[in-house]
């Protein structure tokens, strides 16, 4: 079960009992107010779920485990692309702006970070300044030159926007695969290594 719920997938029911006795306050105020977690990557047991909590601040971040039996809710990035919220902030007018290409592109999408915490929640963790964050699910391998296509559509947008190619072995940057390095970081549940092909399984 425990392979059903991936990175980035936001999850409600976390409850104060399932913390560590150091949590921050920051921490117990989150969970408390019945704020989400966001489904981390690093190994955890069959019964329960690596996460990380948000606070206010970009520097509040908390990593945490949470009992699967807990879960009341899951929203999954690509569960965002279309939902809406009266808030003008750069990163929201980029996905405005971006979608149409996003659903056109024959993949899977999502939006990840920030923004996909407010689209979920309500609670306000967007500011001006915010980056977009997103996801593209690949099963598939994408060749450079194709990614190298898309980021320069996603250098149009109105703010930075980083997104992760979700392969079946991890995530890397789209920013790196396009780049010229011979070798890109690939993160996944067990470590974060340096690989030719995304989507080959290292032996």
């Amino acid at each position: 079960m425990v392979n059903t719920f991936l990175a980035h997938d936001l999850l409600w029911g976390m409850t104060l009992e399932q913390l560590p006795m150091d949590a921050p306050a920051w921490v117990i105020e989150s969970i408390r107010a019945g704020q989400p977690v966001v489904v981390r990557r690093a190994l955890s047991t069959p019964d329960h779920i690596a996460v990380g909590v948000r606070g206010r601040l970009r520097e509040q971040r908390f990593a945490a485990v949470m009992s699967i039996d807990a879960i009341s809710r899951r929203v999954r990035p690509e569960a965002l692309c279309h939902v809406s919220i009266d808030r003008d902030v750069l990163a929201l007018r980029a996905l405005d702006q971006l979608r149409p290409m996003l659903d056109g592109c024959g993949w899977v999408w999502g939006v990840s970070g920030s923004a996909g915490f407010e689209l979920a929640s309500g609670v306000q963790a967007l500011h001006e300044r915010s980056d977009l964050d997103l996801i593209l699910r690949t099963p598939q391998p994408m060749d450079r030159l194709k990614a190298q296509a898309l980021l320069k559509i996603l250098d149009t947008a109105a703010c930075q926007v980083d997104m992760q190619l979700q392969t079946p072995f991890g995530a890397v940057a789209l920013r790196e695969w396009a780049g010229a390095a011979r070798r890109v970081l690939l993160k996944n549940a067990r470590e974060a290594c340096l690989v030719i092909d995304p989507w080959e399984q290292a032996a």
